[in-house]
Formats: structure tokens, C-alpha cells, sequence
């Protein structure tokens, strides 16, 4: 293949751009559809062990909680994201299980997102552990993880999502739907006929039910959730 050699050695993987570290000297870009460049200089909040490379001077650090409150919440749901504060210059390169990637920024706006999702946002962004609303306890209770202000968060899904906008009757299994606008009202769908159907992901006969203007991001996968019987 041609492109030219590096310390003497040459490959496709030199001369094919799909490949080469992206540039742009953009704050956060995708380098690819797996993996998530930061360029520091401000902080970043990573998940632990998400870093897969780096470049330059940085120190890794763990991030607490910030309140009791919010350490007792994470302990008692088992929901949160173990955090890591990035610091220093130069680029991270982050990723999760070679799970997709993407980037939304928040304009004062809340993003409710389902914990093991989150792969990094900006510190400038207040998050918390919240119950979603309208589910009880049903499943020992739903519990995500809500980030508001001004900043960038990437999360990961399970294969390529889909985006939906709430502007009718909206509904999606609870393991699949990983993210949306925090603004939303949210409800508990119970599914009467065909139960066994219905809901393959978390076993129950329900999907969260969201209603208000927004959007809803349902990867096609449910995540690592034991299929349920069908019998009985």
C-alpha cells in the first residue's frame, strides 16, 4: 500500500485518513464513531478506566461525589458514574466497550441519561442522582443520572441509536431508552395483552411513557440484562 513510512515501518494504516488523529483544535470531537477526543486545558469529568490513550501532560484523579447526599443516593440505587478528573494539556482519547459514541451540548438545558451510559461531560455541569418520575418502584425503582447547565456530555450506546423527537405519543423499554430531555414528563406504560412480547429488556410488561417537547435516544440494545421467561 503507499503512504509514506514512520520510523521505518509503512502500512494502510499510515496512508488511509480514516485512521489519522482528527484535528480542527476542537475542545471535544469524535475521533471516530467509537472513540471521543478531548483536548484539555479545562478539566474533563471521565468515566474510570474509559481512557484508552493520551498525549502530553495529564494527571488523572478521582472524583468524589461532591455532597453526602449525592454519595448516599449512588450507594443506595447502585446508579451514578464513577468519575475521574482529567487535567493538565493535551489530547484523551476515551471509549467504552467499543460502544458508539456521541455528543450533545447542553444550552441550559437537562439531560437525563441512564448511568452506565455516561462517558464524560464538562465539570461546568451540575449532575445528580434522580429517580425517574412516574416509575414507583417498580424493578426496585428507576434511577438515572441528570446533568443541567452549559457544556458537552458524550454518551455511549449500544449500536447506532435512534433520535426521537416527543412531538406524539412516545414509549420505549426502559434498558433501551439510555437518554432524554430532562424536561419531559414520564410515566409507567404497563402492557396488558401480549406481556410476554412486550418489554423484552427489563422482563416487565411496561415501558416508560414520555410526553411534553423533546427527545428520546433508544439504543437497539438493552444492555447486559438476563433474558426472561416466556413460560407460565
Amino acid at each position: 500500500m503507499g503512504g509514506g513510512a514512520v520510523a521505518g515501518i509503512t502500512t494502510e494504516l499510515l496512508s488511509d485518513d480514516r485512521y489519522a488523529e482528527v484535528g480542527g483544535g476542537q475542545r471535544v470531537i469524535r475521533q471516530n464513531s467509537r472513540m471521543l477526543k478531548v483536548t484539555l486545558g479545562p478539566d474533563v469529568l471521565a468515566r474510570q478506566g474509559s481512557m484508552v490513550a493520551f498525549q502530553g501532560a495529564i494527571d488523572f484523579d478521582y472524583e468524589g461525589s461532591g455532597s453526602v447526599g449525592k454519595f448516599m443516593k449512588k450507594a443506595l440505587t447502585g446508579e451514578g458514574v464513577p468519575l475521574m478528573r482529567c487535567s493538565g494539556q493535551g489530547e484523551l482519547f476515551l471509549a467504552e466497550h467499543g460502544n458508539q459514541v456521541h455528543v450533545l451540548h447542553l444550552a441550559g438545558a437537562g439531560l437525563t441519561v441512564n448511568g452506565r451510559n455516561v462517558l464524560a461531560f464538562e465539570p461546568s455541569l451540575e449532575w445528580d442522582v434522580e429517580r425517574v418520575q412516574g416509575a414507583g418502584m417498580v424493578s426496585g425503582g428507576l434511577f438515572n443520572t441528570r446533568l443541567q447547565g452549559h457544556g458537552w456530555v458524550a454518551i455511549t450506546s449500544n449500536g447506532d441509536p435512534v433520535v426521537l423527537r416527543t412531538d406524539q405519543p412516545t414509549y420505549a423499554d426502559p434498558d433501551a431508552a439510555i437518554a432524554w430531555s430532562s424536561n419531559l414528563q414520564t410515566s409507567l406504560n404497563r402492557t396488558v395483552k401480549a406481556k410476554a412480547l412486550v418489554g423484552r429488556g427489563s422482563g416487565e410488561a411496561f415501558q416508560l411513557a414520555f410526553a411534553g417537547q423533546g427527545i428520546v435516544v433508544v439504543q437497539p440494545a438493552e444492555g447486559n440484562v438476563p433474558p426472561h421467561s416466556h413460560g407460565g
